[in-house]
């Protein structure tokens, strides 16, 4: 691979490495496909985008497989139950994006006959739409002159400019830097360079500089620093929460469940009946039972905190009521259809339950 040729622009070396090096993914038109006349749909992008937040590319291919193969249009989507939405969506986390995916879906299919606005503005008046992924869809999705900034960006843009301000105070500058690379020819296959740039080559830890397109223009490698940059702020450790939760199975086979409230964390799961989250949770159990706790414990990190939640189980009459919740039979109840945190208890209680 040749160094960079003094005139050539630096969005045209990093297509021209794109057309060779594109990342494939089951939401991605290649480059040579786009350039043959095949755009992408608008649908698959916005998908990805939101599965895509604060994910990664291979914690979400096989989502999207999925949901794609259930629900192959934005009007499919919208026609769907919430219950099997969030179902399918139980492992991926950050449980909001889903609640926003089906309003977002209903608001395009209902109100815009399905076709997705062209414009970062009009993208932003979506439901689970902010300023990034406004930019991915309008970019990726309809080649808009948009300017992409994810995680690997901010790191090339750091490395490429020798940017000394710690992250995320460096964020502005990082964005204004990427937008004076942006071209106006394909853009959308730019964005996605860059991002591939960050997540193959310019990667967080070990950059291999000697195969960058752009080792030529960068600042942070003749300076032997490319490895150090972005500079991060120190974290605030993340506070420490308990809980205890209650595990009910009835003699037929039927788990006692709940569906969690539609605001909050895993709003609209469902989940296990169980207290409050915080320092000192108070006993809740949901029915009158023999509890028995588990020596094992759910251990669970969230964005915000870290969780312990103490297992409970119990096997209990078929007349028994219930304050919380309802019995779901075990024909009906699939695990994979919980959130992860409550597929952990799950997991324990079974071991105890001696249930398969």
């Amino acid at each position: 691979m040749r160094d960079q040729p003094a005139k050539q622009p630096l969005s045209a070396i990093l297509l021209e490495w794109y057309d060779n090096n594109a990342r494939r993914f089951p939401w991605r038109v290649p480059p040579g496909d786009r350039g043959a006349g095949k755009p992408p749909d608008p649908y698959a992008v916005w998908l990805s985008e939101v599965m895509l937040q604060q994910t990664t590319t291979a914690a979400v291919r096989d989502y999207f497989i999925r949901f794609t193969q259930r629900w192959p249009d934005i009007h499919a989507l919208a026609n769907a139950k919430d219950s099997d939405v969030m179902a399918a969506w139980a492992g991926l986390g950050y449980y909001a994006r889903a609640r926003n995916l089906l309003k977002c879906a209903r608001m395009v299919s209902r109100e815009l006959e399905g076709k997705f606005p062209d414009s970062h503005e009009a993208l932003l008046r979506l439901p689970g739409v902010g300023p990034y992924t406004a930019a991915a869809i309008a970019a990726i999705a309809f080649d808009r002159k948009e300017t992409v900034v994810d995680g690997n960006v901010e790191r090339v843009m750091a490395r490429l400019n020798d940017v000394t301000t710690p992250l995320p105070a460096a964020k502005p500058e990082l964005k204004a830097l990427a937008a004076r690379l942006t071209p106006a020819k394909r853009p959308g296959d730019y964005a996605q360079a860059v991002m591939d740039l960050g997540a193959t080559i310019c990667t967080p830890k070990t950059p291999h500089c000697g195969v960058c397109p752009w080792r030529g223009a960068c600042q942070a490698r003749v300076k032997g620093k490319a490895a150090d940059l972005p500079y991060r702020q120190a974290k605030t450790p993340k506070p420490r929460r308990r809980g205890l939760i209650y595990l009910a199975r009835r003699k037929d086979g039927a788990w006692l469940l709940e569906r969690r409230p539609d605001k909050g964390l895993l709003g609209g799961m469902l989940g296990w009946p169980g207290s409050a989250w915080g320092e000192n949770p108070r006993p809740a159990p949901p029915c009158q039972a023999e509890w028995l706790p588990v020596p094992a414990e759910v251990r669970h990190t969230f964005t915000h905190f870290h969780l312990r939640l103490a297992v409970h189980v119990a096997e209990v009459d078929m007349g028994t009521m219930a304050d919380c919740g309802f019995f779901l039979s075990g024909q009906d109840f699939r695990p994979g259809d919980l959130p992860t945190v409550m597929r952990k208890a799950h997991d324990i209680a079974c071991s105890v339950l001696d249930v398969d």
